[in-house]
């Protein structure tokens, strides 16, 4: 629908906010990472004896997140940053439940959606699941709790592969047919689960030498995976930039939803 002049004023005065969901989805991958790059480089320069120390008290060259994001004062910069990350995340999660849902309505054959909207769901309570544990395991650190710390973080692991594993699935199936863009993503989502399941790998087995038989540096190998395993999951969730590139989230009255031509008449 064409708009007038005046009909175009009205419409930017009623809208309060607006910012491009492509710019809030990298925002909010960007304010983790920079802030873990952050704590690594203060905790390694000024606190190494605090981050190097290991159960097992041996050789060790590379904290643990864990390490460097639960001592002070890092442990302040990493809670505010993933403060302000779990409000968008949230957000980001609805937007991609209904996203699929309108994809699975419209693309898949009528003998298969009522599967393919009960992996949707569940791809959502997954994300919802890992957000609520990245949550849990920023606050209640491996200094305060060890136990708790540990169920949470295992909890956030299989929540993050087998979310990536079903929306893989509900992307590919939803799109049959894709864009340069599309296929980019799909690829991108596709290599970063991929690394995340080796790392993983890699990530129990080094535990496992590091804690039954202190093997030095195998807790640094651990840590290694670790890190790659969280740079893979936020290069994973990025991706929503590039499944909608062109969205904004916007403040304004419902009517404006609907069109401006009953405000006019006002």
């Amino acid at each position: 629908m064409e708009l007038d002049d005046s009909a175009l004023r009205v419409k930017n005065k009623l809208v309060y906010y607006q910012i491009s969901f492509r710019q809030l989805s990298v925002l909010t991958v960007l304010l983790p990472l920079v802030a873990l790059v952050l704590c690594f480089i203060a905790a390694y320069t000024f606190q190494q004896n605090e981050i190097h120390e290991t159960h097992c008290k041996v050789y060790n060259v590379i904290p643990s997140i864990s390490a460097i994001t639960g001592i002070s004062p890092e442990r302040y910069l990493w809670r505010i940053s993933i403060a302000l990350h779990l409000g968008p995340r949230f957000l980001i999660a609805s937007v991609y439940y209904n996203y699929y849902s309108n994809r699975v309505r419209a693309f898949v054959p009528k003998n298969e959606q009522e599967w393919f909207s009960k992996l949707v769901q569940l791809c959502y309570w997954l994300n919802i699941v890992e957000i609520s544990s990245l949550m849990g395991v920023t606050y209640i650190s491996n200094q305060d709790n060890y136990p708790v710390h540990e169920k949470i973080f295992i909890t956030f692991m299989i929540s993050s592969l087998v979310y990536m594993l079903i929306s893989l699935m509900v992307f590919r199936r939803t799109h049959l047919s894709m864009t340069k863009v599309q296929h980019r993503s799909f690829i991108i989502k596709k290599v970063l689960f991929i690394t995340s399941i080796v790392c993983t790998a890699g990530l129990v087995i080094f535990f496992m030498k590091h804690r039954l038989f202190c093997h030095d540096l195998a807790f640094s190998w651990f840590a290694l995976c670790e890190y790659i395993i969280a740079s893979a999951n936020m290069g994973y969730h990025v991706t929503v930039f590039l499944d909608f590139p062109k969205e904004v989230v916007t403040i304004a009255p419902v009517a404006l939803l609907g069109g401006i031509a009953s405000e006019k008449d006002e």
